[in-house]
């Protein structure tokens, strides 16, 4: 239940667009609006992601790291809401 995109018309410190995961959106999506509920801020790389979810849906820190682990396990990093 993930997808990972961006956020257009953004630049983050790696000179790219601003990533974001979107965790609850169990179907691949062209688009979304929903809710930014955290930041996960990468303490050893410049590119930090939004974590977003569909209105009304709350995570644990713990169910952020899960859903995001196949790629955050390469970097360190904190939750930052």
């Amino acid at each position: 239940m993930l997808n990972y995109g961006f956020i257009p018309g953004t630049i983050s410190p790696d000179g790219e667009e601003l990533d974001a995961y979107v965790i609850g959106v169990d179907v691949p999506i062209q688009t979304f609006t929903g809710k930014c509920i955290a930041v996960i801020h990468r303490t050893n790389d410049d590119d930090d992601k939004l974590v977003v979810v569909p209105d009304g849906v709350e995570l644990s820190d713990d169910e952020i790291r899960k859903a995001t682990d196949f790629q955050e396990q390469y970097f360190k990093s904190e939750i930052i809401r």
